[in-house]
C-alpha cells in the first residue's frame, strides 16, 4: 500500500521543532554553560529528528509497525515534555522583558530558579510518559457509582452493571497483564455486563488472541455489546467495500464467540422477578465519527416512561439525541473519549485536553433527569500507554429513591 507524503507540514514542523530546541537550549545553557552541552543536546534533537522522519517515510509503504511506534513515542515522550520547559521559560522572559521595560534591548538574565522548574517540570512529565507507557496502560481501576431513579422497578432495586469500553485488542502486547482486567470484572459479580464498543483498532483479527480472556466474562442476566467508530474498518485502506464488509460480519461473529449478545439499532427486555427494564443498544453514532445508529429505531415497541439503559459508544450522541429525547432514557452509558489517556484527576482536578473537544468525557452526568457514565476505556490507541487517566471498569449500582 503506497501512501502520499506532502513534504510541506513535515518541513515546516521539522523548523519549529528545530527553533523550539534551540529557544530550550538557551535557557538550559544558564545552569550547564560548558562547551559540552550544546553537543550532546543537538545530538539527542538530530536522533530524535531522524528516527521520526524515517518512520513517516517508511509508513508510506508499509503498515505501522514496531520502528514506527518506538520514533512516535520517543518524540512524543521528549516534545510534550520540552513544551512543559518552554512554558516555563516564556513565563520567565515575559517578566524579563516587563521588568527591562519595553523601549530596552538588554535584559536581565534569566533566573536560575525558573530554569530549574521548568527542567523540574521537563523530567517529571518525561518519566510519568514513560510510566504511563511501561504500566500505565494497564493499571486497572475499578470505579463505583450509585445512582438513584424514583421510577426504577422495585424488582431492580440494588441491580448492577459492571461496563468496559474501548478495548482495542490490536494495541494489546502483554496478555497476562490483560488477564488482571479480566479477573477484575469478574470479582465484581455483577448482574449485567456491557461493552461499549472499539473491539479493535481497525480489523476484527485484531480480537482473536484474546478470545479466551474476554469470554471468561459472564453475568446472570447476559453479556451485551455495541459497535464503535473503529470497528467498522473505517480508518485503513481495502483493496474492495466487499473485503471491508466480510471483515465487519467477522467482528459480528467474534462478538458471538465472546459471548456478547451485539445489539444493533436494537433493545432487549430484562426481567426480574416480574418487572423489567429496557436494555438498548445503537449503532456508533458520534459527530465527526459517523451517524449510524438509529436510536428511534433501537426504542421501537418500548413506552416512553419504562426504564431504560442505552449502549451508546459516543457521548456527543447524548448530547445531541438522548437526553431531551421524548422518550426518556434514564441512563446512557458511553466510551470512546479515553480521556485522551493523558490528564490529571486529583485533588479535586479533573482535565483532559480532550475537554476542548468534549463537552463531558469522562464519568457521570446529569441533566433532565437523564444520566450519562462516559468510560475511560479498558485499552489504549495511539499512544501507547496512560498517564493520569487510568483504563477503567465501571460498576454501576442502580437504586430506587
Amino acid at each position: 500500500m503506497k501512501r502520499r507524503l506532502s513534504l510541506v507540514p513535515v518541513a515546516i514542523f521539522t523548523i519549529f521543532f528545530l527553533l523550539l530546541n534551540a529557544y530550550a537550549l538557551g535557557g538550559l545553557q544558564v545552569l550547564a554553560p560548558q562547551t559540552y552541552v550544546q553537543p550532546i543536546f543537538w545530538l539527542v534533537v538530530a536522533v530524535i529528528v531522524v528516527l521520526m522522519i524515517t518512520a513517516v517515510i517508511r509508513l508510506q509503504s508499509r503498515e505501522p509497525d514496531q520502528f514506527f511506534m518506538l520514533a512516535v513515542h520517543a518524540f512524543i515522550m521528549f516534545f510534550a515534555s520540552e513544551l512543559l520547559f518552554v512554558v516555563v521559560l516564556l513565563l520567565n522572559d515575559s517578566y524579563r522583558l516587563i521588568n527591562a521595560g519595553f523601549h530596552h534591548f538588554i535584559f536581565p538574565p534569566r533566573a536560575i530558579v525558573a530554569v530549574e522548574i521548568g527542567l523540574a517540570l521537563f523530567l517529571f512529565l518525561f518519566f510519568a510518559f514513560l510510566y504511563g507507557m511501561l504500566w500505565g496502560k494497564y493499571a486497572y481501576r475499578v470505579i463505583k457509582h450509585t445512582l438513584y431513579f424514583d421510577d426504577l422497578p422495585k424488582a431492580f432495586d440494588g441491580f448492577t452493571i459492571t461496563q468496559i469500553s474501548d478495548v482495542h485488542a490490536g494495541s494489546f502486547t502483554n496478555p497476562n497483564e490483560v488477564q488482571k482486567g479480566i479477573d477484575l470484572i469478574k470479582k465484581q459479580h455483577s448482574d449485567l455486563f456491557v461493552f461499549t464498543g472499539d473491539l479493535v483498532n481497525n480489523k476484527a483479527e485484531e480480537i482473536k488472541p484474546y478470545i479466551g480472556h474476554f469470554s471468561q466474562i459472564k453475568a446472570k442476566y447476559g453479556q451485551f455489546s455495541i459497535l464503535g467508530n473503529h470497528d467498522y474498518g473505517d480508518y485503513v485502506k481495502w483493496e474492495n467495500d466487499l473485503i471491508k464488509k466480510g471483515n465487519l460480519q467477522q467482528l459480528k461473529k467474534y462478538h458471538q464467540e465472546l459471548g456478547f449478545r451485539l445489539l444493533l439499532d436494537e433493545h432487549v427486555e430484562l426481567e426480574k422477578e416480574g418487572e423489567k427494564i429496557i436494555l438498548a443498544g445503537i449503532e456508533n453514532w458520534g459527530l465527526g465519527f459517523g451517524e449510524r445508529g438509529d436510536l428511534q429505531k433501537a426504542l421501537i415497541n418500548t413506552k416512553t416512561d419504562e426504564f431504560k439503559v442505552l449502549l451508546s459508544h459516543d457521548p456527543s450522541h447524548w448530547e445531541a439525541q438522548v437526553k431531551n429525547n421524548p422518550s426518556k432514557i434514564h441512563l446512557t452509558l458511553s466510551g470512546h473519549t479515553h480521556g485522551m489517556q493523558f490528564g490529571i484527576e486529583l485533588f479535586g482536578i479533573k482535565w483532559s485536553p480532550v475537554s476542548l473537544r468534549y463537552k463531558h468525557w469522562a464519568g457521570i452526568k446529569e441533566e433532565n433527569g437523564r444520566i450519562l457514565n462516559v468510560n475511560r476505556g479498558f485499552g489504549f490507541i495511539g499512544f501507547s500507554g496512560r498517564v493520569g487517566i487510568w483504563p477503567e471498569i465501571t460498576v454501576i449500582e442502580l437504586k430506587r429513591k
